[in-house]
């Protein structure tokens, strides 16, 4: 007797993709918002550049070992890897190393919705960078709506009092730098015939590379290694860093980038909800408030023309 093999239908087909890359939209949300508290964690064990290296370090082994899976090569040629050093500094190693640095002394809390201005720092720079970005008036109100929002989380109307301005201004820092790195990367290494894993790969390598010269320059070795903050690198690293890479290229290839860039607007939500529950970290109605309004104005702010 033999066993027939009843095709899946093609609804149930969609319906099977649709709900597999919202979860691993899901679980991107997630990681990448919980990495906030795992810097906190880490910073109260060693020393930021020390919580940054390990962080790349657990990252690039991920990235390997996907690589080597994929059977994929490092990519070749000295131009090539000049620029993704360049990459690796503005979109790993600076950023990186700015909010391990910013949140000894601001909460998570704030560093995350820190990170939500990303959007808005990257529309005002391709405004000026990228002369086929063309602005329109929504998005234009987009990048006032979401500055806006900024100066309410921060208590612009109450004098900044109670803030710390340096380590705030390390977050800000941090976001702007990831923009600056995209557009370089856009400008330099489009079209330059690698894959998107081999690219990443040597960029994070570079970035490890970086942070092994600096860190030993501004850092002893640890006298002891304290379990939870170790534990919190290691996450941060491999799940961070080098999974949340390979899962949101995963979803740009499926759902393209434009849903893809949604889950910015789940990260300060989610850091927020782990800072408060999970750290204790107060929290105040403007800084909820403030993360709204920048949210609105992000999003505006990425709306194009059809």
């Amino acid at each position: 007797m033999t066993t027939a093999t009843v095709a899946e239908s093609p609804v149930l087909a969609a319906r099977r993709r649709t709900l597999d890359w919202r979860l691993r939209f899901g679980v991107l949300s997630l990681i990448w918002g919980f990495s906030f508290l795992l810097i906190k964690v880490g910073t109260e064990g060693y020393a930021p550049f020390q919580v940054t290296l390990g962080r790349l370090v657990f990252g690039t082994l991920v990235l390997a070992a996907a690589m080597a899976v994929k059977r994929e090569r490092l990519p070749r040629g000295a131009r090539t890897w000049g620029h993704l050093a360049v990459a690796g500094l503005l979109l790993n190693a600076l950023p990186f190393s700015l909010f391990a640095y910013a949140e000894l002394t601001i909460p998570s809390t704030l560093a995350g919705i820190c990170n939500a201005t990303s959007p808005l720092w990257g529309m005002a720079l391709s405004l000026v960078a990228l002369s086929e970005d063309r602005p329109t008036r929504v998005r234009v109100a987009g990048l006032g709506v979401g500055f806006l929002g900024v100066l309410t989380v921060l208590g612009a109307w109450q004098g900044f009092s109670g803030l710390d301005g340096r380590g705030t201004a390390m977050a800000l820092l941090a976001s702007l730098s990831y923009p600056i790195g995209w557009i370089y990367v856009r400008r330099t290494l489009a079209g330059a015939g690698h894959s998107h894993i081999s690219l990443t790969g040597a960029q994070l390598l570079l970035a490890t590379l970086q942070l092994a010269v600096v860190t030993p320059l501004f850092t002893g070795l640890p006298t002891h290694f304290d379990l939870l903050p170790l534990l919190a690198v290691v996450a941060l690293g491999a799940l961070g860093t080098g999974l949340a890479v390979l899962l949101q290229y995963g979803l740009v290839a499926e759902v393209g980038p434009t849903t893809a860039q949604m889950v910015t607007y789940f990260i300060p939500v989610i850091a927020t909800a782990a800072g408060v529950a999970l750290l204790g970290e107060p929290l105040s109605w403007s800084t909820p408030a403030g993360a709204a309004v920048v949210l609105a104005g992000a999003a505006l702010s990425q709306m194009r023309r059809a």
